[in-house]
């Protein structure tokens, strides 16, 4: 079956390079997870389908369990290629399998150009691949995340993650580096292996897991004990366990004050206030005021995520319709500070190797603490 589907996309690939001249107006794909890996991002791209319209954003999901359906991450952008008029697709997240998706669709579109948000594989395998790779500055955030964990009062600080994780470079990186900052601020490190939850457990059983192992760990340790998870999924029964014992959260793997925290603190969502960011802030402060945790719970002061998709699909968009010519690092920067306010840029280098990806820039921003005197 599967042969099957592949070689109905290489027909629909043929045609459309065939008729690539006949093409009409501009379209861009986009790939997002699920809503229960990714809410924000799906969120996100149903966002520009409305901004831009149905008939030029498609958009597509790649399988929660997406470790063991590469294939399919791999036929759902190609399947997005097969239309003549898309000239940009945008992954958020790159899971594995995107980069030889990208080789797939070059072979037969080499046009296509692609933008790769969050890759999950080797980072300068991701550069090489795709035009454009965003990211959050991981290495950077090791050190900003302890020292927000400690202006929080942090004296232990628990990193959650799974092997799968720990293989990707720049989490391993920043893993590393956050460490090395609690040894030297005088801080406890622990390091605790959770359940993946693209494995057999699930995600259900993922976040069962944060919410029966927080408890022991603040008692363990005590409540100024600060907890940071490396997967998305993970971030909705963390802030409700952090909440409930009273330890501390310094922010979300992909920091964003949409990320967990509404579903977490039971905040409904008018529909005249979606994406209004004064008023989800101002919200989660006024649940973690009236819970008596002030100063112990912060994120930063904009959906990083989401505003990597904004971007992403407007530069796509300039680049179809020819207001932008490939790879422009100005051109980004300036939609990456429409959609993210105050930011801070740099490229991707391997401290190992010295190899430098010029096109794969990583991004810090503004944090935010709620309720804190």
């Amino acid at each position: 079956m599967r042969r099957f589907f592949l070689s109905v996309l290489l027909v629909a690939f043929v045609l459309a390079f065939a008729g690539y001249a006949f093409a009409g107006p501009a379209k861009v794909g986009i790939m997002t997870g699920t809503t229960s890996q990714g809410e924000e991002e799906y969120r996100a791209a149903l966002e520009m389908i409305e901004k831009y319209g149905a008939d030029r954003v498609i958009h597509v999901t790649y399988p929660d369990k997406f470790m063991d359906e590469q294939e399919t991450t791999i036929q759902q952008i190609m399947s997005m290629a097969a239309d003549a008029d898309v000239k940009a697709i945008v992954v958020a997240q790159g899971v594995p399998g995107t980069s030889a998706a990208i080789d797939k669709v070059k072979e037969m579109r080499p046009d296509v150009f692609f933008i790769n948000v969050v890759p999950h594989e080797d980072p300068m395998l991701a550069a090489q691949k795709a035009d454009i790779v965003m990211e959050t500055d991981n290495p950077m955030r090791g050190v900003t995340i302890i020292e927000l964990a400690e202006k929080m009062g942090a004296k232990t600080f628990c990193h959650i993650s799974f092997p799968r994780h720990m293989s990707y470079p720049l989490l391993a990186e920043r893993r590393d580096i956050m460490k090395a900052e609690c040894e030297k601020r005088g801080i406890e490190w622990v390091y605790i292996n959770a359940p993946d939850p693209t494995g057999d457990a699930g995600i259900a059983g993922a976040q069962q897991f944060i919410l029966e192992d927080v408890p022991r760990q603040v008692e363990k340790y005590g409540k100024d004990t600060a907890f940071f998870s490396t997967n998305c999924g993970m971030q909705e029964p963390l802030i409700k366990a952090v909440l409930m014992t009273g330890a501390i959260y310094p922010e979300q793997c992909c920091p964003s004050p949409y990320h967990a925290y509404p579903g977490a603190l039971g905040i409904e969502i008018p529909e005249g206030k979606a994406g209004d960011v004064a008023f989800i802030l101002e919200a989660i402060e006024e649940k973690i005021v009236e819970a008596g945790r002030g100063g112990r719970f912060a994120t930063w002061k904009v959906p990083i995520n989401m505003a990597f998709i904004y971007a992403s699909t407007e530069y796509a968009f300039d680049l179809g319709e020819g207001r932008v010519s490939g790879f422009d690092r100005e051109h980004m920067e300036n939609l990456m500070a429409k959609y993210a306010g105050e930011i801070k840029t740099r490229t991707y280098e391997n401290k190992e190797t010295g190899e430098k990806a010029d096109n794969f820039l990583l991004v810090v921003g503004e944090s935010i603490i709620f309720g804190a005197k």
